[in-house]
C-alpha cells in the first residue's frame, strides 16, 4: 500500500520495536498490531475495496482486538463517515472526518499541541492537507485537541490521528501505540 510506511518504520527503529512492512496478505494474521500510515486515502482505498481482501482482512484484526493506529489518511479509511467528498470507508472508529479540512499542501503546518494521555509536554503535530474529525461518538475518547478538534482520538483499540506523528522527533505517541500492542486489553 502507498504511504507514509517508510516513516513510521524508522520510529520502529528508534524504539528498537519489532516491525513488518506488510506486503501479503497472508503476514497480516501474525501482526500483533499495525499502522495505517499517511499518504492518498483514495488511493489506498482502491487496495482495501479491491478483490485482495486487505480490508476485510483489517476489520479482522480489529475484530479480535489487535491494536490499529490510522495517521492522517489512515484515520480517514478508520472513520464511520467521510465527507468532502464522501467515500467509503473501513468503518472502524466512531467519528466523522472531513478530508483536506486544514487547507491545501501550501497550508501545511507544523504546531504543538497537549495530549495529556500520552505526554506531559505539547507534542508537535505536523498537519499536511490533513483531516478534521467533525463528529465524535460516544465510546470514543479524545486523547488530544487542537483549536476545539480533536486531533488524536481511541476508541477501544483503534487509534486515529489527523497528523503525522511519525515527522516528528517525538515518538509519544508511537509509544503509546506500542503499550497497547503489548496490552490488548488497554
Amino acid at each position: 500500500m502507498q504511504g507514509d510506511f517508510a516513516m513510521h518504520a524508522a520510529v520502529m527503529e528508534r524504539l528498537r520495536a519489532p516491525y513488518l512492512l506488510v506486503k501479503h496478505l497472508s503476514e497480516l494474521p501474525d501482526l500483533a498490531g499495525l499502522i495505517l500510515p499517511g499518504g492518498e486515502s483514495t488511493t489506498m482505498l482502491k487496495f482495501l475495496s479491491s478483490a485482495s481482501g486487505l480490508g476485510q482482512a483489517i476489520k479482522n484484526m480489529a475484530a479480535q482486538g489487535k491494536p490499529i493506529f490510522g495517521t492522517c489518511a489512515g484515520a480517514i479509511l478508520l472513520a464511520n463517515e467521510v465527507v468532502n467528498p464522501p467515500q467509503e470507508s473501513l468503518h472502524l472508529l466512531d467519528i466523522s472526518v472531513e478530508r483536506n479540512a486544514y487547507g491545501r499542501q501550501i497550508d501545511s503546518s507544523v504546531r504543538a499541541g497537549l495530549c495529556p494521555e500520552i505526554s506531559d509536554e505539547a507534542l508537535e503535530m505536523v498537519f499536511i492537507r490533513a483531516p478534521v474529525i467533525r463528529r465524535v461518538g460516544a465510546n470514543v475518547k479524545v486523547l488530544g485537541a487542537l483549536d476545539g478538534h480533536p486531533v488524536i482520538v481511541r476508541q477501544g483499540n483503534i487509534m486515529a490521528s489527523t497528523f503525522h506523528p511519525e515527522l516528528t522527533r517525538d515518538d509519544a505517541i508511537h509509544r503509546y501505540f506500542l503499550a497497547g500492542v503489548d496490552e490488548p486489553e488497554r
